[in-house]
């Protein structure tokens, strides 16, 4: 019998997924685009966003318990199959790609203890040695996860437990390190010669990334022991990121001033702790960011492995993702999943890549299944209560895609355009002979139509 995930676990896999590598170089990111005035301005916005975002997840567990898929069967369900299974492709490939990025990032984080000025063995995560590590973790969390859902998430609860500890003792020393007067400093960031409004549209497209990942207990919520857990996890959880983001970020403006914080190297949090505590401080946030870093990498390897399976399960991916082995892990799905992701580490090694556009890219693709959940909860509104919160969230996700970039929305059919031949072909490996609507047909054609100027643009 397979075992079930409680409320615990399910937070933890919510938490761990958010609080990755982001959150150490969060206080330099912030002080080079926004003034502490514009910051509480941005917090306040995102706060409020992210919670209706939340909000309308839990609503959604509660008036439709029966869509386990998450927020593929949301969009499924809402907006059509051609649609539910754009939201699947795109989120795997956002997960298959950031799945990429923590590798690359936990390797470039051990060559702090690895490397000197004259021996480079990690740099920066795109060696051959570094490659050959991440490989070798990767193949490690791939069993892991493959002896059951249950025991990755376990293992997770407790990477969770341990990247709060240095994150927690920042905290505590920054607030009382914080000087008020430091902190109200250029309080509304004259030197920065940027409106405020303008500094606060750029705090938008830092704290955009590090709540990506809110969406995963519901994508679990097959797995879940209640399913009232499943939105009570994804609340705390959003609420915890919030509280850890918003001290993290301005009681760091209290301990060094704006100009010098902006001016820090990544990990920026490194550098602060060793104000504070000497240079013991920058040993201690680098083994918390491989952490952190690690713990977010095992999250995101079961929601990006679930995914497929989820979709194989509603005929949207072939039929062949919904095999599980005998601890119910989705053996072929996790197979998929990390294959594709150990063929981006071989590429970035042998190219010297930089991937980093084809992540802003993948990443844009994970933001229309939000904005889809919030316009699914309008669809399914049983009071005006929850048409507000369906609304709320419509334009926080509206807000989001602008301000990531709508160039990076019309680039993402780049990686959408491929999702059509799986599309199809599932179709046949489920024996669906449904004929295409018309909607769905004129879908599929503007998609791949624009795949041809998006690719231009794209290499250009």
């Amino acid at each position: 019998m397979e075992k079930k995930l409680g409320l615990a676990a399910l937070t933890a896999l919510v938490l761990s997924s958010m609080l990755g590598a982001g959150v150490f170089s969060l206080p330099q990111n912030m002080a080079a685009v926004a003034s502490p005035s514009a910051l509480l301005i941005g917090w306040t916005i995102t706060g409020i966003g992210i919670l209706l975002l939340a909000g309308a997840m839990l609503l959604l567990t509660r008036l439709r318990p029966d869509l386990d898929g998450g927020i593929f069967t949301y969009a499924r369900e809402g907006f059509g199959e051609l649609i539910g299974f754009c939201s699947a492709w795109g989120y795997w490939l956002c997960a298959v790609i950031a799945n990429v990025s923590y590798l690359v990032i936990v390797f470039s984080a051990l060559s702090f203890f690895t490397d000197s000025p004259g021996h480079t063995l990690f740099g920066d995560g795109n060696t051959w040695q570094a490659i050959a590590g991440a490989s070798c973790l990767l193949w490690i969390v791939h069993a892991l996860v493959l002896r059951g859902v249950q025991t990755a998430a376990g293992i997770n609860l407790v990477a969770t437990l341990a990247k709060l500890l240095p994150l927690g003792l920042f905290i505590v020393l920054a607030a009382l390190a914080f000087e008020f007067s430091r902190f109200e400093f250029d309080f509304t960031g004259i030197a920065l010669g940027v409106p405020v409004w303008e500094q606060v549209k750029n705090t938008m497209l830092i704290t955009l990334w590090v709540f990506i990942g809110v969406e995963g207990a519901v994508v679990v919520s097959a797995r879940a022991r209640h399913k009232k857990d499943v939105g009570r996890a994804t609340i705390l959880a959003v609420i915890a990121a919030l509280v850890v983001y918003l001290f993290v970020t301005l009681l760091s403006l209290g301990v060094v001033s704006r100009p010098e914080l902006a001016a820090m190297r990544n990990p920026s949090m490194a550098g602060i702790m060793v104000e504070m505590m000497g240079s013991w401080g920058e040993v201690i946030i680098a083994a918390g960011l491989i952490v952190s870093v690690c713990g977010a990498y095992l999250s995101w390897t079961i929601m990006a492995a679930e995914v497929p399976l989820l979709a194989a399960t509603h005929k949207a991916f072939p039929r062949i993702f919904t095999h599980q082995n005998r601890n119910n892990a989705p053996a072929a799905s996790l197979w998929l999943t990390n294959l594709s992701v150990q063929a981006c580490l071989v590429l970035i090694w042998l190219t010297g890549a930089d991937y980093n556009a084809l992540l802003n890219i993948a990443s844009e693709m994970i933001l229309v299944p939000y904005l889809l959940v919030g316009a699914f909860l309008v669809k399914m509104a049983r009071s005006p209560a929850h048409r507000i919160i369906g609304y709320g969230a419509c334009v926080y996700g509206i807000w989001l895609l602008y301000a990531s970039g709508l160039m990076h929305l019309l680039l993402s059919v780049v990686l959408y355009a491929p999702g059509i031949i799986v599309f199809l072909y599932a179709r046949r490996t489920h024996q669906d002979n449904a004929q295409l609507r018309w909607l769905e047909k004129a879908g599929i054609s503007l998609i791949l139509l624009a795949a041809f100027p998006a690719t231009w643009m794209l290499v250009n």
